[in-house]
Formats: C-alpha cells, structure tokens, sequence
C-alpha cells in the first residue's frame, strides 16, 4: 500500500520552521523552495514573504500567500494545494482571488460611500452629514455588508418598510 500523506509530503516538502527561522537576509532577494510550485522570497529588510509560482493558460503567474510567521509553513502549504486543486480543476486562482476581493468591496455601503464623496462638493456640509447619518442608521445595517448584485428588489423594499414603519 501506499504511503499515508504526511509522509508523502515530506517527501516532497523541502523546507522546515528552523530552516524558515534561520534565513537571513542578504543584500538582494533570495526564494527558498517547498516544492509544488511554493517559494519562500527572503527580502533585503528581513521579510520573508510567501509566494505561490504556477502556470495557468500557458502564462506563468505568481500569487502571494502573505508574510512569514503571519502565514505559518503549514499555513502556506495548504494555501498552496488549496491553489492547485483550482488549477487541476480549471480555475486560475489569481484570477478567482482578484473576484472575490472585487466581490468584497462592490458592497452597498462601499458603493453608497462612494457616491456620497463624489457629491459632498455640491452639498452644504450639513446636508453631507445628514445623508451619511441617514444611510448609516437606516439603510447599511440591512444591505450594507451585501454585495450590490446580490441585492434584489424584495430586500430594498423590505428596508424601506422598516424606516416607514419609524416614521422615517
């Protein structure tokens, strides 16, 4: 039979805490490989940053896991095969990453802020402020974590109820 995955992954697994510990910085960048694609780029300064090499439609790309110890080796290597079950599955996970983020903050209280700043200029500081307080207290906290797609009609109309419900 075949051997159980963490002896498999040691196997292939290149690198070790003490030997991440010990790295010292020198006077250009250096990488430090795992295998599979993961890379450890000691810095100048002395930071050590994660990064991730694949190959996605032919072109070579590169994805940052985050700072060492913040994203811990076994952190990284997860992320690492996270990354390559997206890859063997047809997925770009810098592109799938580059979405969510995209996702993230095309909220509707992200956008709302937006085009409340892009307005203050034609409004008395009073009424700048009125409007912000107005959103804050009646609108973001029922859609302003949601993603504008994601919002349909029925949840607008559910939160102006609730402020005619007020008296708003």
């Amino acid at each position: 039979m075949g051997q159980n995955t963490k002896t498999e992954n040691r196997v292939t697994d290149k690198l070790s805490d003490l030997t991440i510990k010990k790295a010292k910085s020198k006077e250009k960048p250096y990488k430090l490989s795992d295998g599979k694609g993961l890379r450890l780029v000691v810095n100048p300064n002395g930071g050590k940053w994660w990064r991730f090499y694949y190959q996605f439609d032919d072109k070579e790309k590169t994805l940052s896991f985050g700072t060492y110890p913040e994203i811990t080796l076994s952190d990284a290597r997860e992320k690492r095969n996270v990354a390559r079950k997206m890859i063997a599955n047809g997925i770009d996970p810098g592109a799938a990453r580059k979405e969510e983020k995209a996702v993230r903050l095309n909220t509707f209280e992200n956008v709302a802020r937006e085009w409340h700043r892009k307005h203050l200029s034609e409004w008395t500081p009073g009424h700048a402020h009125t409007m912000i307080r107005w959103l804050e207290l009646n609108i973001f906290p029922t859609l302003g974590g949601k993603s504008i797609k994601d919002i349909s009609p029925v949840q607008i109309l559910g939160a102006l109820r609730i402020i005619e419900q007020r008296g708003l």
